[in-house]
């Protein structure tokens, strides 16, 4: 992959990761469950104290992480992979964003308008990984990150990650609650946003799966430690795992 830049490179990104940021107290269960929901391998662990972990996939380059906190509760943040980290940054000063930290590593640590934290970062990937085949023949894959936006930051929110990524705001899946960012099919991870009922607050995230078997791959999320918490008739169920944030399952082709 070329590195060269000038006026014409695309300024979003060309990857996505997404990180788990677990309290030291929910790590190890953590780490365990989302190794069995993804069946992915884990890496050595990495970092000053060995705080990084990535879930490795059998194909395809990774786009799934995990990070160990000092303090605080688990959480998502993303890493956008971009061509030309200067340009990025100041596009995303332009549009709202804050840099809250510059890690001696090269990346920036960035908040959106409404105060989501993700990351700008180099290092190349282009291959997604295929979704997984359970036994009984259903397929799975982790295929998206939901942000939970309160009412009064939502269409702010909506326009920066639109003019951020240079991804059109698609139709709402019947649901006026939602957007979706359109984004290239080469990608491991979309965006969906969702309008909370809460006025105000910050925004925050979480993880979805796409399955062809919601029953199946429920039951067998459940058999990892997963609880379900809102089974959703709309085609959803929200699961919250042995450690770490909740998250929703999907009925769709991942």
């Amino acid at each position: 992959m070329t590195t060269a830049c000038d006026a014409s490179t695309p300024v979003g990104p060309f990857w996505i990761t997404a990180f788990l940021d677990l309290a030291p107290e929910e790590h190890g269960r953590a780490v365990a469950f989302w190794q069995g929901v993804t069946g992915y391998d884990r890496s050595p662990a990495r970092g000053e104290r060995g705080e990084f972990v990535t879930l490795l996939p059998g194909d395809g380059d990774d786009y799934l992480r995990v990070q160990r906190l000092g303090g605080g509760a688990s959480r998502i943040h993303l890493d956008l992979h971009v061509v030309d980290l200067d340009r990025a940054v100041r596009r995303a000063g332009s549009l709202g964003a804050r840099v809250v930290g510059r890690p001696p590593q090269g990346y920036l640590v960035l908040e959106s308008p409404g105060g989501f934290v993700f990351c700008l970062v180099r290092g190349p990937a282009s291959q997604r990984p295929r979704p997984v085949r359970w036994p009984g023949g259903h397929h799975s894959a982790v295929d998206q990150v939901c942000l939970d936006v309160p009412a009064s930051p939502y269409a702010g929110e909506c326009r920066f990650w639109s003019e951020l990524t240079g991804w059109a705001l698609t139709g709402r899946d019947g649901h006026d609650e939602f957007a979706r960012l359109g984004r290239d099919d080469r990608l491991p991870i979309r965006f969906l946003l969702r309008r909370l009922e809460e006025p105000t607050g910050p925004v925050r995230a979480h993880l979805g799966l796409a399955t062809t078997d919601r029953a199946a791959e429920t039951a067998r999320h459940e058999e990892l430690g997963a609880t379900v918490l809102d089974p959703d008739p709309r085609g959803w169920t929200v699961l919250h795992p042995p450690a770490g944030p909740a998250y929703c399952l999907a009925e769709r082709t991942p």
